[in-house]
């Protein structure tokens, strides 16, 4: 492990067996931010993990490194030897190579030497006498001039020509002087001139012979018609495409088969048809084959992750593994895994909705045909401390008669009258943990928030979510403190502890509106209502009552004598009974519209929530309908969408 560059700390995780909150931790207090369980940390980094979560494998590890780093020494000291030796041998080569030269110059003098005295020196009485000798004559013999028979001429004998010595150079011995070897050769007196000639006749190279040319043997043409009856052109090889193959295999099987019972012009039309649906299959398979983009909804199985890319799902759960992740088949995977999963198989992900928008018409509202609308106000909060409680008694109705334990376990939505005639729509989301995504539905439809807290009790985890759903959505926050009519209240530390989160009420100085209320005795909620009004006065909430109606699904349910009724949040134009309403993947026709409390009402404008009865399924809360012209468009659309959420969710 401590050769690699980097590993990630989801794999740290099982190897240490340690959970991810203690390496964060740990690495946080060593500067490190940023962090993710696939974060990948440097070997340095690794190290000190070690060090810290499992310290006998990294003395293991150092103590493997000591090791090698000892046997690298020892390798290298070998080596420093190796090289001594052989810088000893090559000097004494040198050396010896040098004392074998100084010998052979000393045995070269020593023969020089000896080849000297062997050349006599002629002595100086010697030339002397040569010099005083004079020339005499000698005699030969005596003639005898009377005639003889036939006497043979004898063979004149030769002149004794006596040449007068030359002078012979004096050579002078060389003094001996130790260490010092002259040179005994005579020197150059000029150029002696002989008077014959160079033959330069006999330096001459002999004149090449020149080859023969090779004589080429040329045969004769011969004319390939008088052996064959007939030869056959080449023909070039040309690429016949796909379609062209198919047609000429018909053309074939059609003239085997003889199809000669029907007219040319209707066997030409189905051949164009066969052609066209040929070209139509092969752009379909090249087009399959070429798209490596593969179309998912987040949050999907491995199951179906492992059907659009075509391979088992047991690699992908071992990829998962491999990663640090134990999923089952059925499992759903987030975006992020998905992401990794599809890259490490060579696909690219694309992540789809199954409420795509196809072809809805978008209309656009101008400034003049805009409206003042009633604020949608949602109330958030912790469990039991009284948003329920609230609304009963501004509704003066008893809501919690019907809820299951005293907890709100659905998102109900009311219309509510004021005094002075002003109307505003509440929407009561549950307060439980277990409901957070309804309550984020909650946050994303409404215009104003209250947050209810109990003075009698301290900011809940739930009540901060609540307060981070509504500041994501960037809607105004009310905190209304209930429960003050309990000896056990204590504002001051509800207003403390908003303020450490940095949510300033205005009686400290903040930008935030508080009211103290006691949601069952009716204390303070005037003041809430009038404060409520006064936010939706600054924010100049309009809208368009003269279009077609569209707006959010707050919850859906199945009625045994009534079939599906949906509880719907108008939010722009107008909801009459007849129009064709698509909500998600259903539709249908508006056969009635009933408000909270049951009663029959021919339309809704917008800010109105209103209970829908003629869709043909329960949409899912949080969808948006459309109230669209046409029956047909409608039903078009709602099936596509049901199509893509049967492709996406049934997948085997």
């Amino acid at each position: 492990m401590s050769d690699k560059k980097s590993v990630r700390l989801n794999k740290l995780v099982k190897e240490f067996n340690v959970s991810i909150d203690r390496i964060y931790s740990f690495l946080e207090a060593k500067g490190i931010e940023d962090l993710k369980p696939n974060t990948k940390v440097s070997n340095d980094i690794y190290m000190d993990l070690l060090g810290e979560f499992d310290s006998e494998k990294k003395a293991k590890l150092s103590a493997e490194l000591l090791f090698k780093e000892n046997e690298l020494a020892k390798a290298e000291e070998i080596i420093k030897q190796q090289e001594a030796e052989e810088k000893a041998q090559k000097e004494a080569e040198e050396k010896k190579k040098v004392e074998l030269e100084l010998k052979v110059k000393k045995e070269a003098a020593v023969a020089e030497k000896e080849a000297e005295e062997k050349v006599k020196v002629p002595a100086k009485d010697e030339i002397i006498k040569a010099k005083t000798t004079k020339k005499e004559l000698k005699i030969l013999g005596k003639v005898d001039v009377e005639p003889k028979k036939a006497v043979k001429p004898k063979p004149e004998t030769p002149k004794v020509v006596v040449e007068a010595p030359k002078k012979v150079e004096k050579i002078e011995e060389p003094k001996k002087v130790e260490g010092i070897i002259k040179a005994t050769a005579g020197k150059l007196r000029g150029v002696k001139v002989t008077g014959q000639t160079i033959d330069l006749t006999q330096f001459k190279k002999p004149e090449k012979v020149e080859k023969k040319k090779r004589v080429r043997i040329v045969k004769t043409k011969v004319d390939p018609k008088k052996f064959k009856k007939a030869v056959r052109p080449v023909k070039k090889v040309v690429e016949i495409s796909p379609e062209e193959a198919q047609k000429r295999v018909r053309e074939t099987l059609a003239k085997l088969q003889g199809r000669g019972g029907k007219k040319s012009s209707v066997r030409n039309r189905k051949d164009k048809r066969q052609a066209h649906r040929d070209v139509a299959d092969v752009e379909n398979q090249e087009k399959a084959a070429g798209d490596q983009t593969i179309k998912i909804a987040e949050f999907a199985t491995a199951s179906e992750l492992a059907v659009l890319m075509n391979v088992a799902v047991t690699e992908i759960v071992t990829t998962c593994m491999g990663l640090g992740m134990m999923v089952s088949m059925n499992q759903r995977l987030d975006a992020e895994t998905i992401q990794m999963l599809v890259e490490d198989f060579g696909f690219k992900v694309e992540f789809v909705g199954a409420d795509v928008q196809e072809s809805i018409e978008e209309i656009i509202d101008t400034e003049d045909q805009l409206e003042a609308r009633a604020p949608i106000i949602t109330i958030m909060g912790h469990v039991d401390h009284g948003k329920t409680s609230l609304m009963d008694y501004i509704r003066e109705t008893n809501v919690i008669a019907g809820e299951s334990g005293g907890i709100t376990q659905h998102i109900g939505a009311y219309e509510v009258t004021l005094k002075n005639g002003k109307q505003i729509s509440f929407l009561d989301t549950p307060g439980h943990e277990a409901f957070t995504a309804m309550r984020a539905r909650g946050a994303k439809v409404t215009d104003i928030v209250v947050v209810v807290v109990a003075a009698d009790d301290r900011v809940m985890p739930q009540t901060k979510e609540a307060i981070s759903h509504a500041q994501a959505a960037g809607v105004p926050i009310i905190f209304a403190i209930n429960k003050i009519d309990r000896p056990t209240a204590d504002v001051e530390k509800i207003k403390g502890e908003l303020a450490e989160m940095n949510l300033l009420v205005e009686d400290w100085g903040g930008k935030y509106q508080s009211q103290d209320i006691s949601a069952k005795v009716g204390t303070g909620v005037p003041e809430i209502l009038e404060k409520i009004i006064l936010e939706a006065e600054m924010l100049d909430l309009k809208a368009n009552p003269n279009r077609s109606a569209q707006g959010t699904v707050i919850e859906a349910s199945l009625d045994k004598g009534k079939g599906y009724l949906s509880t719907l949040l108008v939010q722009k134009g107008t909801l009459n009974v007849g129009d064709y309403v698509l909500a998600g993947s259903y539709s249908g026709k508006v056969k009635a519209l009933l408000d909270e409390r049951g009663e029959t009402r021919n339309d809704a404008g917008p800010s109105t929530p209103v209970v829908l009865l003629g869709l043909d399924g329960a949409p899912t809360a949080g969808d948006e309908f459309h109230v669209i012209e046409s029956e047909q468009e409608a039903k078009k659309i709602a099936s596509r969408r049901a199509q893509l959420q049967r492709e996406q969710s049934v997948r085997t």
